[in-house]
C-alpha cells in the first residue's frame, strides 16, 4: 500500500495497550482480581469493556465485507449481534451475577452440583474460546499484510504476544481498562473516516451503489486473486481464476460478475428469493437464532457480568452495552455500501474483509488525508483484535486455571494464559483463508446450542437436572461442533446439506432445548435437594439479599 503511517499507528495502539495493562497490574494482586476484578467494576466501565471485547474482527472487518459481498441479506449479522444483548438483559444478566460464580463451569456446579457437568462445560468453554480466537488473530495477520505488506504471520504473532502478556500479568483487572479504552478507539476509528467518506461520495456526485448498467472500475486496476472463482465478463465470456492469478482492468471497464457474490442490483439490494429456494430463508432464520441466542452463551461475554457488584449493576451494564453496540453497528454498513463504489476489485480478489482498511485510501486518494484516515482505521482494527482476544483469553485461561490445572492461584492463572494462547496462535497460522465472519458465526451457533439452553433452563426452570443438561449440551452442542469441523476441515458441499452445516443453529438449538427438557423430565429424581434455596439466590432482589 505504501502508507508509511500505518505501522506507527499500530505500534502506538500496541504501546498504549501495554501501558494500560501495566497500570492495571499495579491493582491486580489476588486471584479474584485476576478472574473477576474483585467484582467492583461499575456499569459504565463494564459496558465500555464489554463493547471493547465484543466488537471483534467479525464486527470491525467482517460485517462490512459481508455487506459488500452479499448486500442486504447479511444485515441480520449486525442486527443479531446487537439484539443478543436484549435476550441477555431479559433472561440471564442479573441471575447469573447473583449466582456468585467465577466462570460458567462454576455456575454449572452451583446450580446442579455436578462435577462431571462442570468438566463438560469446561471443554465447551475452551472450544468456543479457541474457535473465536482464531479469526481475531487471522484478522490481525490480514490487516498488517494488506496495509503494511508484512508476512501474514507477523500480525497474528504480535497480537498473540501482546494479549498473552497483558492477560498473564494483569488478569481481568488490567483487561477491563484496556477494553474500555479500545471500544472508544474503535468507534472513533470508524466514525471519523465514515464522515470523510460520506463527504467524498457527495463531492463525487453521489454515484449509484448499484448502477443500472453495472459497476465499473473508477481507475486502472491490477489485482491478484486470492480465492478460486468463475468470472463472467461484460461480453458474456467466463474465466476461471485461481489464487495467484493476476488480472488487469482499465478505467471504466465493467466489473465482472463473480461466482458466489451478489452481482446485480436486484441480488444486492433485495433479500434472496425464498419462494424459489427455501435454503436462503432457512439460512437467514438460522443466522438470526445463532446471533440472538449465541451472545448469552459466549464465555468471554458472560464472565464480564461476574465483575459487577450486584445483579442490578449487571442489568444496568447490559442496557448501556445495547446503546454502545447499536451505535457502533451503524458504521460497518456504511463501509460495505461505499465499498461497492470505490473498491469493486475486492469482489474479484475475494478479499472483501479488507474493505474497511482499504476504503479510505481508495476513495480519498493517496494524499495526506487518505493516508491519515487509513492509519486511523488500521489502528482501530488492531484495537479490535487486541480487545476481543484479551477477553477470550481471560475467559479460557480462567477455566484452564481452575478446572484443568486445578490451582486457582495467580501463578496458575498466568501459566493457563500461556497455554490458552498457544493453541489458537498455531491454528491461525495455518488457516489464513477462512472467512472471518463465517467462523465467528459458527462460534455463536455452538454457544447458542450449548450454554444458552443451559443458562435459560438452569435459571428459569426448577426441573433441570445434571443429566438433562449434560446430554443436551452433548447432543445440541456436539451437533454444532460437528458442523464447524465439517465446514473448516471437510469437503465442499452443495444443496441442503451445505446449508444445514453452514448455518446449523436453526436445528441444533431446538434440539438442545428438547433433549435437555426430555432427559430432565425422565431423571427428575436427580434434581438437587437444595433447588429452592438456589433459585431464591438467583432471583431474590439484591435489596433483600443484603
Amino acid at each position: 500500500m505504501g502508507n508509511d503511517l500505518v505501522v506507527p499507528a499500530i505500534v502506538a495502539v500496541t504501546l498504549v495497550t501495554v501501558a494500560i495493562g501495566f497500570y492495571g497490574l499495579r491493582l491486580a494482586r489476588t486471584t479474584s482480581d485476576f478472574l473477576v476484578a474483585s467484582r467492583v467494576v461499575s456499569p459504565t466501565w463494564n459496558a465500555a469493556a464489554i463493547g471493547g471485547e465484543y466488537l471483534s474482527a467479525a464486527s470491525f472487518l467482517g460485517v462490512a465485507g459481508l455487506i459488500l459481498k452479499y448486500g442486504v441479506d447479511v444485515l441480520w449479522y449486525p442486527v443479531g449481534f446487537a439484539a443478543g444483548y436484549l435476550a441477555l438483559l431479559l433472561f440471564v444478566a442479573a441471575p447469573l451475577r447473583r449466582s456468585g460464580a467465577f466462570t460458567l463451569p462454576d455456575f454449572c456446579e452451583v446450580r446442579l452440583g455436578s462435577r462431571r457437568l462442570r468438566t463438560l462445560a469446561t471443554v465447551f468453554v475452551i472450544f468456543i474460546g479457541w474457535l473465536y480466537l482464531v479469526p481475531q488473530l487471522q484478522g490481525a495477520g490480514l490487516t498488517l499484510a494488506t496495509l503494511a505488506g508484512s508476512p501474514y504471520p507477523v500480525g497474528a504473532l504480535v497480537v498473540a504476544a501482546v494479549v498473552t502478556a497483558n492477560v498473564a500479568l494483569g488478569g481481568m483487572r488490567a483487561v477491563t481498562f484496556v477494553q474500555a479504552f479500545q471500544y472508544w478507539l474503535k468507534l472513533t476509528a470508524l466514525a471519523v473516516p465514515a464522515m470523510f467518506l460520506a463527504l467524498q461520495w457527495q463531492a463525487d456526485g453521489r454515484p449509484a451503489v448499484t448502477p443500472p448498467d453495472g459497476a465499473t472500475f473508477r481507475t486502472a486496476t491490477t489485482v491478484v486473486v486470492e480465492q478460486q472463482a468463475v468470472l463472467t465478463l461484460a461480453d458474456g465470456q467466463t474465466l476461471q481464476v485461481r489464487p495467484g492469478d493476476e488480472l488487469s482492468f482499465t478505467e471504466g471497464e465493467p466489473v465482472p460478475d463473480v461466482s458466489g457474490v451478489a452481482n446485480g442490483a436486484a441480488d444486492w439490494l433485495l433479500p434472496s428469493d425464498a419462494g424459489s429456494d427455501d435454503r436462503g430463508l432457512f439460512g437467514t432464520y438460522s443466522l438470526i437464532l445463532a446471533t440472538f441466542l449465541g451472545t448469552m452463551g459466549l464465555p468471554h461475554v458472560l464472565v464480564r457480568f461476574y465483575t459487577n457488584p450486584d445483579g442490578a449493576a449487571a442489568r444496568r451494564t447490559t442496557l448501556v452495552v445495547l446503546a454502545l453496540v447499536g451505535v457502533f453497528y451503524l458504521l460497518p454498513t456504511i463501509y460495505g455500501v461505499l465499498g461497492r463504489i470505490y473498491t469493486p476489485q475486492l469482489l474479484v480478489t475475494g478479499q472483501t474483509d479488507a474493505v474497511v482498511v482499504l476504503l479510505p485510501a481508495a476513495a480519498l486518494g493517496a494524499g495526506t488525508t487518505g493516508r491519515l484516515l487509513a492509519a486511523l482505521v488500521a489502528a482501530g482494527a488492531f484495537a479490535a483484535f487486541l480487545s476481543t482476544s484479551s477477553g477470550l483469553l481471560t475467559s479460557v485461561a480462567g477455566v484452564i486455571s481452575t478446572d484443568v490445572l486445578g490451582r486457582g492461584s495467580v501463578r496458575g492463572f498466568r501459566l493457563a494464559t500461556v497455554i490458552a494462547g498457544v493453541v489458537p496462535t498455531v491454528l491461525s497460522l495455518n488457516v489464513s483463508g477462512l472467512d472471518v465472519s463465517q467462523v465467528v458465526g459458527l462460534a455463536f451457533a455452538v454457544a447458542a446450542s450449548s450454554f444458552c439452553p443451559l443458562l435459560v433452563l438452569g435459571i428459569w426452570w426448577r426441573g433441570l437436572t445434571d443429566a438433562g443438561a449434560a446430554v443436551g449440551i452433548l447432543v445440541g452442542g456436539g451437533a454444532a461442533v460437528t458442523s464447524v469441523l465439517v465446514v473448516v476441515l471437510g469437503p465442499a458441499m452443495t444443496g441442503w446439506p451445505a446449508t444445514l452445516v453452514a448455518q446449523p443453529a436453526a436445528w441444533t438449538v431446538p434440539l438442545a432445548f428438547t433433549v435437555m427438557i426430555a432427559v430432565s423430565m425422565a431423571t427428575r429424581r436427580r434434581a438437587p435437594a437444595d433447588i429452592g434455596r438456589t433459585m431464591l439466590r438467583l432471583h431474590a432482589p439484591d435489596a433483600l439479599r443484603s
